[in-house]
């Protein structure tokens, strides 16, 4: 019996909740204005972040995120983004899972991508 998973996503500034469980950072640049201490980071997983390429040619713009989520799912399928992905995976089966992005629009982010892929796994 498949298990039901809920992975979260949230801003890197919002304040850390004993719920979030494993806390991984998806940007592939690191958020402004926030040290690593104050992160509260388990991990950084850079590999799984949309390419620098594709990145800023959706510059979080509402109107191309269908077509963004559909060329970051293509980018899933290859390494090194594929085993960072399987990662992921593996991290949201042994418990709660919340990403990490820096984006203020949560809502159309790849940690949002990523979470949806990841609870429809």
């Amino acid at each position: 019996m498949k298990r039901s998973r809920q992975v979260a996503v949230k801003r890197t500034y919002d304040p850390v909740d004993a719920a979030d469980g494993t806390r991984v950072l998806v940007d592939r640049v690191w958020p402004r204005g926030i040290s690593k201490d104050k992160a509260h980071l388990d991990e950084w997983c850079k590999d799984v972040a949309p390419s620098t390429e594709l990145r800023k040619w959706y510059d979080h713009d509402p109107a191309k995120y269908e077509s963004f989520r559909e060329r970051y799912s293509t980018e899933l399928a290859e390494d090194p983004a594929a085993a960072a992905f399987s990662h992921l995976d593996e991290l949201a089966s042994g418990g709660q899972l919340t990403l990490l992005t820096a984006s203020k629009a949560v809502e159309i982010s790849q940690a949002a991508v990523l979470a949806s892929l990841l609870n429809d796994a």
